[in-house]
């Protein structure tokens, strides 16, 4: 069985500014607005929800499939993808454009002044689940992408009665209210930051006991004060996992959603699985880029046993295949 990730695949183009922005925005003059920033440094990091969230999984044991467009420029991306353990065969690749791409400039007070350019992800609503064998699909995550592809990958799974986590978060913006009561009424799980959650109540009209009822399983992350899983009438507490260090914190999201996941697809319970999310997505924000962290499967129980005490599951967890491309973290 397959667990299939939807969602963005691009590069981060990361920026620096000696300076502040302030000092050099007059405004007095915002409606001619026209500013150029020489840069220190520039970056180009592998991103993405979908790529960063199989990453995380490939480390976990599995071998997930990305379902997404890039572009001509994703030869070298894919390379490290399918080194790392993840399939990247359901990856079309559109000759005429670039990979999606994400530009910040950030100055000395950590302003950011950033731009997307969409590229080749403005095509993922050609993919279709109707064009794969989806009885071999076990799990599907819809996380940020197109708006168009993310609507329709959700009635798809509910026509082709695919079990599938939504995950909108960025794109809550984009999607109305309709089409995100649509993707979270049938879906087996919602996932979104505590910030996002308000966003959706706002968007859809409903109260925070009316979204939480349109799906079985709701999860609120909140940062550094951990998350909390909503299954039912039941209410789990999740304690975040203390970072050795803190680096950068783009991809935690993503991180943490992958060791839902791999809770999930095992049958662990949620006390464990919010657990492990909280630790991968630890281990996410101790590196820089999104794609940084690495563990062994030893290694990640032997931390999480020392940080949370044992749990029955993490025998299991171990069971899995070694993931390929292994290392410390």
């Amino acid at each position: 069985m397959t667990i299939v990730v939807t969602g963005s695949i691009a590069y981060d183009y990361i920026m620096t500014f000696p300076g502040r922005f302030v000092e050099h925005i007059l405004p007095e003059k915002l409606q001619v607005l026209s500013v150029s920033f020489l840069v220190d440094s520039m970056q180009r990091r592998r991103g993405g929800c979908a790529p960063n969230i199989a990453y995380s999984l490939a480390l976990l044991g599995h071998r997930p499939r990305i379902m997404g467009t890039a572009g001509q420029d994703f030869a070298e991306y894919r390379a490290f993808l399918e080194a790392h353990g993840v399939d990247t065969s359901g990856i079309v690749e559109v000759a005429d454009e670039f990979t999606a791409s994400f530009f910040v400039n950030t100055d000395l007070d950590n302003n950011q002044i950033a731009s997307f350019y969409t590229g080749a992800m403005s095509r993922a609503a050609e993919l279709s689940f109707f064009d794969v064998d989806h009885k071999e699909i076990e799990l599907v995550i819809i996380s940020p992408n197109d708006p168009t592809a993310m609507v329709r990958y959700a009635r798809e799974c509910q026509e082709l009665g695919i079990p599938y986590i939504y995950d909108p978060s960025q794109q809550i913006i984009r999607l109305d209210g309709e089409a995100l009561v649509e993707g979270t009424g049938g879906a087996r799980l919602l996932v979104v930051n505590e910030y996002e959650f308000g966003m959706l109540q706002n968007k859809t009209g409903l109260d925070e006991a009316g979204l939480l009822a349109l799906v079985p399983t709701t999860i609120v992350t909140k940062g550094e004060q951990g998350s909390v899983i909503y299954d039912g009438g039941e209410v789990i507490e999740i304690p975040p996992a203390p970072p050795r260090r803190i680096i950068e914190p783009t991809g935690v999201g993503d991180a943490y959603r992958a060791g839902i996941i791999t809770g999930l697809v095992r049958g662990y319970s949620w006390a464990t699985t919010g657990r492990i999310a909280s630790l991968v997505a630890t281990y996410a924000l101790e590196c820089d880029g999104t794609q940084g962290h690495c563990f062994t499967l030893d290694e990640f129980v032997a931390r999480y046993r020392a940080t949370f005490g044992d749990a029955p599951e993490l025998a299991d967890l171990l069971r899995f295949p070694q993931p390929i491309g292994k290392g410390r973290g």
